[in-house]
């Protein structure tokens, strides 16, 4: 339902630009957000009518006259009925206050169970009229030791306009995001544009360039043996979820957040 509802507002579309070397299994189905994927996150929150403030980076959670009082970076501490944390899982257990003791021993070391990979990518921005000329939208690279995976991003969102220039993007491999995880960024940056060199050659020169850490990637190793969240506390309810909580993809996330509201919703 949550892939007819995305379909029938334009959010998602499926995936027909010619990609190299993607895996296809068996019955499933691969779709594209034209406007970026963000526009997924944007349609659901606007549907939801929540307030929501952005860049509030939380340090605290803890307990006050029955009440969860969150502390962050900047600015005041608000207090709250109830708390879900769907940020990565290694981020949970930096938490201070009072949920460092809420947090039960059998809790932790299933949280602490849970491992991701890191990547970085890069995005190469291109003035309107610029030509790369390759025959695919994206492409998976199976022998580089440094790039996994390159998209002509608005070839790949069947978006191209002569108005608008086209971007490339670029996900290194985990390994090469583990061993450059502390890297200076310029210098990862330059080791990526040149095994991108090798990859797509004779590539215009990019009007700008962006490199993104990306600590928290993807799931390799979810908390085990759990349905999608935890519960770390009943009265006042705090839960986590996320896709820590599944598998890293559009289907894990659903199901994740599925598992939040119910028992969010059986609570309240």
């Amino acid at each position: 339902s949550f892939y007819e509802e995305l379909l029938s507002h334009g959010i998602l579309k499926p995936l027909t630009a010619p990609v190299e070397g993607l895996v296809v299994r068996e019955g499933s189905c691969n779709y594209v957000a034209p406007q970026g994927i963000s526009s997924v996150v944007k349609y659901f929150l606007k549907k939801s009518g929540a307030v929501v403030l952005y860049e509030q980076r939380v340090t605290h959670i803890s307990l006050r006259d029955g009440k969860w009082e969150v502390s962050r970076k900047a600015g005041p501490p608000e207090q709250f009925d109830v708390v879900i944390l769907t940020i990565p899982v290694p981020q949970i257990l930096q938490l201070q206050g009072d949920i460092v003791n809420i947090i039960n021993e059998s809790q932790k070391q299933r949280l602490e169970c849970v491992s991701y990979s890191s990547r970085y990518a890069l995005g190469l921005f291109y003035e309107a009229g610029a030509r790369i000329a390759v025959p695919w939208a994206a492409r998976y690279i199976a022998d580089n030791p440094c790039v996994r995976f390159v998209s002509i991003d608005n070839k790949k969102r069947n978006v191209e306009s002569p108005e608008v220039g086209p971007s490339l993007v670029v996900h290194t491999t985990v390994m090469f995001g583990s061993e450059h995880l502390d890297s200076d960024p310029a210098e990862v940056q330059q080791i990526i544009l040149s095994h991108l060199e090798s990859i797509v050659p004779s590539l215009p020169k990019p009007s700008s360039i962006k490199c993104q850490k990306w600590r928290y990637s993807q799931v390799t190793k979810a908390v085990p043996n759990c349905p999608g969240q935890m519960i770390l506390h009943t009265e006042p309810l705090l839960i986590c979820g996320g896709d820590g909580f599944t598998r890293s993809n559009f289907d894990g996330c659903i199901e994740s957040a599925m598992s939040l509201a119910e028992a969010v919703e059986s609570h309240l």
